[in-house]
């Protein structure tokens, strides 16, 4: 039986790997898709807004070409920290269920049982955008994840979102020869948690006119060749060839809920943890990373949330 099965190979959920062999504990992270899996689906051209130091784990230098590195860059960073640490990870393993025992838990997925006493859910939150709902949302031409502009080039795009992955795709696609672009916003202004580099950028582009932007407005209806958007001023038809709805993700709940973990009564539908252990409200199982903020996605990051590898594991050695 192990010590503790480690659910996600995203940073955290290494850290927490490199903390467990520290403490020659017996461990295995299982990781249902690739290595840094959250960070391998974000827009290929993305620049992070931490600098490197704050991403760094497992002592293990983070230098980037600039002070804020690239998704290609930490990639590239987070393989060599699993090599260099030698991390005992199994990818493309996605978890069927979780069974609680007497001695632990058991951990089923395709490739067989896992038997752990404590289980880490390090899991993040990019699997799950936020849906918009709407008549048309099926159609091909809408799309909840970005990689490139090229696919936008000569076409007319209509970006749903003010946070940071909407005014990045706005302005890459601009910048990168899409015919026209234009932002519906729900708010009544660009998200002031964007980026410092790119406000003043996006904010600039819709000032002079170049990415027109429609605040305080939805989406009703996405056809073939328009989509309907209900502004302020009444309902308005826009020529369209594709909707990139930046709207946020979320974590994956049904985890939770299967290992019967509590959530607080609150409209983020916290998870219930120690915050000095990190150990739910189900003894035995520790949260890590985003996912303890629930809904709240923007609450932790990489570079707030390494900390909780320490919290976890001392807290597991010392049982």
């Amino acid at each position: 039986m192990k010590d503790l099965i480690i659910i996600g190979a995203g940073p955290i959920g290494l850290a927490c790997g490199i903390e467990a062999k520290i403490k020659g504990l017996d461990y295995a992270i299982i990781e249902k898709g690739v290595l840094a899996n959250s960070i391998y689906h974000y827009p290929q051209n993305m620049t992070f807004f931490s600098t490197s130091d704050r991403l760094e784990i497992g002592d293990v230098p983070f230098i980037s070409n600039n002070p804020k590195p690239t998704r290609a860059e930490a990639l590239e960073y987070y393989r060599r920290v699993t090599t260099a640490w030698e991390l005992n990870i199994n990818l493309y393993e996605k978890i069927s269920r979780f069974k609680k025992t007497s001695k632990g838990f058991e951990v089923h997925s395709p490739k067989g049982i896992y038997y752990t006493k404590n289980i880490v859910l390090a899991t993040g939150f990019y699997d799950l955008p936020y849906k918009l709902n709407i008549p048309g949302e099926e159609l091909d031409k809408v799309t909840h994840y970005y990689k490139e502009p090229h696919p936008y080039f000569g076409m007319d795009l209509v970006i749903v979102g003010a946070a940071n992955s909407a005014v990045d795709v706005a302005l890459e696609t601009y910048r990168k020869g899409a015919k026209s672009v234009t932002l519906v916003v729900r708010e009544k202004e660009i998200g002031t948690n964007v980026k410092y580099w790119a406000r003043p950028d996006i904010v600039n582009r819709i000032t002079e006119g170049s990415i027109p932007a429609f605040f305080e407005s939805n989406l009703l209806e996405i056809k073939p060749e328009i989509v309907r958007v209900q502004t302020p001023k009444g309902v308005i038809k826009i020529p369209n060839d594709f909707v990139l709805a930046m709207t946020g993700y979320q974590p994956d709940f049904s985890l939770l809920d299967s290992l019967g973990i509590e959530l607080l009564s609150d409209e983020f539908k916290t998870p219930k943890y120690n915050p000095q252990s990190m150990e739910s409200s189900q003894k035995g199982v520790y949260l890590a990373g985003v996912i303890c903020g629930g809904l709240k996605t923007n609450k932790w990051f990489i570079e707030n949330s390494r900390v909780h590898a320490k919290q976890i594991i001392n807290s597991i050695s010392n049982a």
